[in-house]
């Protein structure tokens, strides 16, 4: 359980990297603040369309850095600072992560508790429609619980096609 100093440092970092990442052109998905031995670990997901690659963490960390530096919030504690991608494994909660993954296979466990895998066609602010064996469904993101990619590997014969 975190204290309230420890959600008031977070509260501050957030309000610190945040406008950062808007003007590096991505959107920050999660802020994470915990202990890493006798430093801190503050890890930064972002992610944007198109994706984020290596320059674009390298860059952005660089800014991010110099800017928790300036502002000294961590005080004398030293920290290690993370940035990286959204990544796949976490799961699609706003209309933009469906909007990002557009022709990509997911799998959704509905509010209903059934489940399915389909191929997202679209997503626009009210929900989304997937292609489930075929068949077309529009699902409204208020009645799905969770929902996350899945990983595709090519078979090695169609690859070689």
């Amino acid at each position: 359980m975190s204290s309230p100093s420890h959600g008031l440092l977070r509260d501050q970092l957030h309000d610190l990297v945040e406008p950062v990442c808007t003007a590096h052109g991505v959107d920050l998905e999660a802020l994470e603040l915990a202990p890493a031995g006798r430093r801190r670990r503050v890890s930064v997901m972002v992610d944007a369309d198109g994706g984020v690659d290596l320059d674009r963490c390298a860059e952005l960390s660089q800014a991010l850095s110099s800017t928790l530096d300036a502002a000294d919030v961590l005080g004398e504690s030293p920290y290690t600072l993370e940035v990286s991608s959204r990544g796949v494994s976490r799961p699609l909660q706003l209309p933009r992560h469906w909007r990002r993954n557009v022709g990509r296979l997911v799998q959704v466990v509905l509010d209903d508790g059934n489940e399915l895998v389909g191929r997202i066609e679209s997503a626009d602010e009210a929900g989304t429609v997937l292609d489930v064996d075929g068949s077309t469904r529009h699902l409204p993101y208020e009645g799905i619980g969770t929902a996350r990619v899945q990983v595709e590997f090519r078979r090695l014969d169609e690859a070689e096609e």
